[in-house]
């Protein structure tokens, strides 16, 4: 895979997961990141266990769900603080902020 045809796979994802052709595997982590994010205070056992059906172990659900935390974490850092990119800083796919 190229390069720009590897950056147009990222912006797929971002765009929508659902429709960008990712594996099973990493669908059942991107769904439990989409559900830690959005809905934390019902995550189940059941969660976990989809996660391990596809064969995810215990030390990669856990790695996962601290950086996915973690970029929750941050992000609500900046929101609550207003934190608003450098005039310039380069935006993501290139060029700088307008």
């Amino acid at each position: 895979m190229s390069a720009a045809e590897a950056d147009a796979f990222v912006h797929a994802v971002v765009r929508d997961w659902r429709s960008a052709g990712v594996e099973p595997k990493d669908a059942a982590l991107l769904n439990y990141a989409e559900k830690l994010t959005h809905l934390a205070a019902k995550m189940e056992e059941s969660d976990l266990n989809r996660l391990r059906a596809v064969g995810w172990d215990d030390v990669a659900i856990h790695d996962a769900t601290q950086i996915i935390a973690y970029f929750n974490y941050i992000n609500r850092i900046a929101e609550g603080l207003g934190v608003e990119l450098d005039a310039g800083a380069p935006v993501w796919g290139g060029g700088k902020p307008d």
